[in-house]
Formats: structure tokens, sequence, C-alpha cells
């Protein structure tokens, strides 16, 4: 009988704590309007895709990083670091700007929480923080575009001259063994890329009669080769050394890589971009409208504005 009396009692309880926040949820939405009501609905289901987003933003900043990573080897890694961009290496900026992508992909997903929270709340001081946030993250990305489309063209000419004088300065033999570390991992890139020189190698004559290799001494000096082993198609670190004549000799066209290293690198650097671009020309129209919606909600709501312990302790 005592059981059953502090059942009932424990039952009522709850059931009047249900009922006044109940109420209490009520009274906050009904006082919103049609305007707040709109405002508010559109907001949740804004920061539910901008939830989606900022993962999407995240999982695309990570298949970023791997492709730096696997770029980024030891044996590769020293011809990055002969490509500087206003000081910043070639490699570590990839690295860097795919952090970044990921940051700003967390921060999205922290932002989009407060604004689901702050809709359901209501709440005032949570829906300008937010409101402040996604105005700050917005406006970071438009600058962000607006330098990369003008600096774009003179990144990439920068980077490509970069290049060519690391390769005319430093290739001195088309094998991995050379005391030259750059020498080798130019060989390593040609391989990993499937690419050779710098720009696109159509015929004898192509980007390494300027280098040691083929003005001082080494294989294409004395005749023998014009362009490296590992250039050849289908050859690794094991093989490269039993390359037919017919393509670093004859240069026979279906026998060794005809595409640029400069190409190769842009092209696996970029190859998120779509993805990129995609997702931030999307994030960027929701933002505008989770600020419109926001401040609609604060204005709307009035004074009647709930805290995260009334939606959430019960």
């Amino acid at each position: 009988m005592r059981n059953s009396s502090i059942f009932f009692i424990s039952t009522s309880e709850y059931l009047c704590v249900e009922s006044e926040w109940c109420l209490t949820k009520l009274s906050l939405i009904m006082g919103l309007g049609c305007g707040g009501k709109l405002g508010m609905i559109f907001l949740i289901v804004i920061n539910t895709i901008f939830f989606i987003f900022g993962i999407g933003v995240l999982i695309v900043g990570v298949l970023a990083l791997e492709d730096v990573a696997d770029l980024n080897k030891d044996h590769i890694k020293p011809v990055l670091d002969t490509i500087t961009v206003n000081s910043f290496q070639v490699g570590d900026l990839a690295t860097n700007l795919s952090i970044i992508l990921i940051v700003i992909g967390a921060f999205i997903f922290i932002i989009s929480s407060l604004g689901l929270i702050g809709a359901c709340c209501q709440n005032k001081c949570m829906l300008v923080t937010y409101a402040i946030l996604v105005l700050i993250l917005l406006v970071m990305k438009i600058v962000i575009i607006a330098l990369w489309f003008t600096m774009q063209n003179k990144v990439e000419e920068e980077i490509k001259s970069k290049m060519l004088t690391s390769l005319k300065e430093n290739f001195k033999s088309d094998d991995t063994t050379n005391s030259n570390s750059v020498s080798n991992a130019w060989n390593y890139l040609f391989m990993s890329l499937d690419c050779c020189a710098v720009d696109p190698v159509t015929s004898t004559t192509n980007d390494f009669d300027q280098t040691t290799w083929c003005t001082t001494i080494g294989s294409c000096q004395a005749t023998n080769s014009d362009i490296p082993k590992t250039c050849c198609k289908g050859v690794d670190e094991n093989t490269y050394s039993t390359a037919p004549t017919s393509c670093h000799s004859s240069v026979t066209p279906g026998t060794y890589n005809t595409k640029g290293c400069y190409d190769a690198l842009k092209d696996l650097l970029t190859s998120r971009s779509p993805s990129i671009i995609g997702v931030s020309v999307s994030v960027m129209v929701l933002e505008i409208l989770a600020v419109v919606f926001a401040f609609v909600v604060c204005v709307k709501a009035g004074d009647g504005t709930a805290g995260i312990k009334d939606v959430a302790k019960y």
C-alpha cells in the first residue's frame, strides 16, 4: 500500500512537472506569432541542414588531408620543399589548407548545434551569439574565396615557375640513388604521379634539355636518353632501371607519361575543389538565411525566453 502511494505521488509530481514544462513551452511558441513560428521552424530546418554540411566539410577536409599526406611522403617532400609561394612551401600549404577545412567543418558543426538549441528555446542571448558567429564565418569565407579567385592565376604561375627552376637546378640523374635528394625526389614524383618533367612531354625537346643531366653529365648528355627512365609507363622504384629504350631513348608515343608534373600536381591538389566549392556556396546561402531567421525569432520572442535547463532537464 505504501509503495502504491509513493508511486502515485511520484507519478503525480512527474505529470505536474511535465504539464508545467509543456505550458511554458507552449506559451513561448504561442507568443512568437505567425512570423516568429515560421522563423523558428525555418531556423531549425536550416540548422539541421547546416549540421549535415558541417559533417560534409569535415569529411572533405579529412579526404584532402589524406591526399596531401600521400604526396608529402619523405621521398617526394624534398621537391615540394623547393617550391614556395610567398615563403610557404607547397606541401605544407596544402596540408594547412586541409586542416583549415577540418577546423571550419568543426566550427559549423558547433554553431549549428547552438542555433538548434537557441531556436528550440527561443533564447535571445544564444540566438544573437549564434547570428554573430555565423556572420563572422560568412565574412571569413567570402574573403578567402575572393582572395583565391583574385590570386589563383598568380599563384599557379609562380608554382610552375618554381617547379621549372627546381628541375633545372637539381635534376642530376634518372635514378633514385643520387647524392642529390631533390634529384631523387623528382624521379619518385615521376613514378608516383605518372608524369614527366614540368610541362607535358611531346618530343625529344623538353624541360630536361637545360638540366645538368643533359648539359653536363648523365645519360641524356651522353645521348643515351632524352627523358628519364622513371618517366616510362608502368615502372616503379624496383623496375625503372630496365625501362625499354623505345621509351627513354626514342621517346616513342604510348611508352611514356606525357602529362607534365605541374598539371598532375595541380589535379591532385585541386581534386576536391568541386566538392569544396559546392559545399561552401551552399553553406554561405544557408548562413545568410540562418542570420535572417535568427533575428526574426529574436524580435518575435519578446522577453519570453527559455533556458537550456527549461527545455532539457526533463
